[in-house]
């Protein structure tokens, strides 16, 4: 089998969450510890941090990964979904995991995975424990795919676990409030490893649910929203992003406290990880800007609360545009169906200022059709041109775009995955 051929074959015999939803998921751990257990459990073999929550644990991640790495470490960082290639999902030092070792895994191992059928995640996650102990890291850090509590990742013991939100997704897996999601996602906590949990939003009952069960595991909790941390240059832009590093900071403050972390992780490395989260680990997707004259900026905030941060921002953006007194935004969007379309239709219909929507849908099975956005989107009152496909909706866009105007693509991974596929094919 070829790299492409292995990939397919990943892709259509375990259930694929990006594919079918809810059909890919499989709840309890009892394939993946069969799956452990066949591999000899590598993730004992090195350390591991745990990152779970709702929105940004994969900046959480990438940067917690970027951070270590310039603090001399090898480092393993496993995240998901990937946009363009599957071995994003799996790097060390930010380097892919090579096509030949996906190929060897799915050859030398599917006689024994086969008749377990594993879900898409499952298999991932055994071939990513695997290579990260062949590769003989120090520690990986662990984004964990949904909820937590019985998440495949859950089987990890690791040095510390980060929490970095909780808003409403998922719903149908986690629970439809806020404390229970919350309760799920507090399922990474474990006997005696600390927490930090990046933001509870004011919601007590949240709050309480995290301090209760830190209490019954004891272990040390920490609120990086209740804490002091001076800020640092930060590559990753957006304003959402300032609690993503207060929450990376508390993470960092909490590991220098383990003696394996203290000395290595010093001020310079910190800064400096910080600094260059995308060229160490390959980030890509969170408010990236992509080009100038027009501006085109990309952000893969796929929720109600991720888009409620992206509206903020792009409020900011307006108020710009209105202030130098040229230029209008013009806003490429697309989601999938399960995400709550009709509350981003209102967050971004909202917006004020001089704009106009080019919708369109991502090219996976669970794609809202444009058709539906664009009924959504009416009530807005903006211009609203859709299209089949997110580079056919970003070139009319960059075609109709005055220098001054300020382009943004999102909705979606998938819809960025797209946007970045379809560039890199181009270059």
């Amino acid at each position: 089998m070829d790299y492409q051929s292995v990939i397919s074959y990943l892709y259509h015999a375990a259930p694929m969450f990006s594919n079918i939803g809810a059909g890919a998921y499989k709840e309890g751990l009892s394939t993946t510890h069969a799956l452990d257990e066949h591999f000899g459990h590598p993730h004992h073999l090195y350390r591991t941090i745990h990152v779970a929550g709702t929105n940004g644990k994969g900046s959480v991640s990438s940067t917690l990964a970027a951070i270590l790495q310039a603090a001399g470490l090898r480092v393993g960082l496993y995240t998901s979904p990937h946009l363009m290639d599957f071995r994003e999902r799996i790097r060390v030092d930010g380097k892919m995991i090579p096509e030949q070792r996906v190929i060897d895994f799915v050859e030398q191992e599917r006689a024994f995975f086969e008749p377990l059928c594993p879900s898409f995640f499952e298999l991932t996650t055994a071939l990513a424990f695997k290579y990260f102990a062949e590769q003989e890291v120090d520690v990986a850090v662990v984004e964990v795919g949904l909820g937590g509590r019985l998440d495949c990742t859950n089987i990890i013991s690791p040095d510390l676990a980060v929490i970095t939100n909780i808003s409403f997704d998922h719903q149908q897996f986690l629970g439809d409030t806020l404390p229970l999601i919350a309760a799920e996602k507090a399922g990474i906590i474990k006997e005696g490893v600390p927490v930090v949990i990046g933001e509870t939003n004011a919601h007590a009952d949240v709050r309480e649910v995290f301090a209760s069960k830190a209490q019954a595991k004891a272990c040390s909790i920490r609120f990086a929203d209740e804490e002091e941390h001076a800020p640092i240059p930060f590559q990753l832009k957006g304003e959402y992003q300032r609690a993503n590093l207060q929450t990376v900071l508390c993470a960092l403050s909490e590991l220098r406290k383990q003696p394996f972390y203290a000395t290595c992780l010093t001020d310079n490395a910190i800064a400096y990880g910080a600094a260059h989260v995308m060229e160490l680990t390959g980030l890509q997707g969170r408010w990236q800007q992509l080009r100038e004259r027009p501006t085109m900026v990309c952000d893969a905030g796929h929720n109600a609360a991720g888009i409620a941060y992206v509206a903020h921002q792009l409020q900011g953006e307006l108020d710009r545009l209105r202030r130098q007194g040229s230029g209008q935004m013009r806003i490429v969007f697309g989601m999938v169906g399960d995400k709550d379309y009709h509350r981003a239709a209102q967050l971004l219909g909202g917006l004020q200022g001089d704009l106009s929507f080019y919708v369109t849908q991502p090219s996976c099975a669970r794609a809202l059709n444009k058709d539906v956005l664009s009924a959504e989107l009416a009530a807005s009152g903006r211009p609203i041109a859709s299209y089949p496909s997110v580079m056919e909706a970003t070139d009319a866009a960059l075609t109709e775009a005055a220098a001054d105007d300020f382009i943004f693509v999102g909705g979606s991974c998938y819809v960025v995955a797209d946007l970045l596929s379809g560039m890199a094919q181009r270059a």
